[in-house]
This record gives structure tokens, sequence and C-alpha cells, in this order.
């Protein structure tokens, strides 16, 4: 089975997928990580963020590859043979991942790379396009938005756990760019498949979130 979950940054969908994954025995597989890793791969080798051609020359030698601690359920994301989970997780990098998403020629690679993980069994994802573009005929598309001050502050607490630092106002900022930006790319644009359900995760926990989708997992299954 395929569960594919869309929508914009903070409204949940990463935390509730590696939550559904670890509950179900689904394998989640943490498609913005992967991004985010090819953001960090051009900063590493001094490459801007908007140089396209570039950054399409680093394809040919970049390995991303995801493994999940069974222990923690977190999916692990390494770059080159290096553990990089934290590090992209910072502010730059948030930035800079947006405009590394709109090169076709890394989302033709990072697809294909996703296509070949869902093969090892059940798997879950997040992401802009899942349902859409990457999984069409996923069996399950969600679809969750939220209040845009609420992602703020679940976005700065998750970057404040992890030891990053950060003002509201910057997060917000950073969240708005990234809607628009994601919304209006002419390349794999963020949007609802006709066939997503949609959950407003405003008031709902991550435990909420969870069990709704498990309930609908649980029924196709």
């Amino acid at each position: 089975m395929i569960v594919a979950i869309d929508g914009p940054a903070g409204s949940g969908k990463s935390t509730t997928a590696k939550l559904v994954g670890l509950k179900m025995g689904f394998l989640y597989i943490d498609t913005g990580a992967m991004y985010r890793a090819m953001a960090l791969k051009a900063k590493l080798k001094g490459v801007d963020f908007t140089d396209k051609d570039n950054i399409i020359r680093l394809l040919s030698d970049t390995v991303i590859e995801q493994v999940v601690d069974k222990k923690t359920g977190d999916t692990k994301t390494f770059l080159d043979g290096q553990d990089v989970s934290s590090v992209i997780r910072t502010p730059e990098i948030s930035l800079g991942v947006t405009a590394v998403c709109e090169i076709s020629e890394v989302r033709s690679k990072l697809v294909e790379l996703q296509r070949e993980m869902s093969k090892k069994g059940n798997v879950i994802l997040d992401g802009r396009d899942i349902g859409t573009v990457v999984f069409p005929d996923a069996d399950l598309k969600f679809f969750m938005i939220a209040d845009i001050n609420i992602r703020a502050e679940r976005r700065l607490k998750e970057l404040k756990d992890k030891g990053i630092e950060a003002s509201f106002s910057q997060v917000k900022e950073d969240i708005e760019r990234r809607d628009h930006r994601d919304s209006s790319r002419s390349n794999s644009p963020m949007k609802p498949a006709l066939d997503s359900i949609f959950i407003d995760t405003s008031k709902m926990s991550i435990e909420e979130q969870a069990e709704f989708i498990n309930g609908m997992i649980k029924k196709r299954l």
C-alpha cells in the first residue's frame, strides 16, 4: 500500500506520517529531507541555491539514502554516506531548498529514488506533490492544512527542540515564502489531488491526526 500526504510546511504531515508508519509498520520515506540533502550538497560545494546548471552537475556524484531507526522510528537521511539528519533542518537550508526543488532534473532523480524505495513494501510519504506527481495512483491521499500562525509556532518549536535558534517572525516569513513558491512553481506545484482527503490540523494533536489516518488505512486494508 502507498499512502501519500501532501500539504504546506508546518501542517503536521511529516510528524504524523512518521507516527503512522511506526504504528502501522509502514516504511516512512522522508521526501522533504531528500531535497534538503540536495540543498546541503550545493552549500557544501559552494554552489548557490539558484545556480541550476551547477546543481545539476552535482547530481551525478550525489548519493542520498534513508534508513529507519528501529528504536525511535525516525528516518535518518544520509548524504554521500554521512548522517545529515540534523544539519539539513537549519533555517539556511530551509530558505534554499525551495529553489532546489524547482529544478526538474533534481526532482526527476529523487522521484525515481522514491519510487524504488516504495517497492520494498507498504510505504507512507509526505511532501508537496506526492499524490499528484510522484504517486498519482497512491491507495490513499491526504492533504493537510493549518492556520499559518499555528504552523509557524510548530516549526519554531521543532527548531528549538533541535537546538536551532530562530524567531517567530523569521519562521513565519520563511513559511509564507515557501507557500508562495511551492504553489506557484511551474514544475510540480503544490496542490491537492482531486481524490485527496482534506485534514485541517489547526486544532488537532499529532496523535489525533495519526489515528484518523490509521483508521482510513485499516478500512482500506
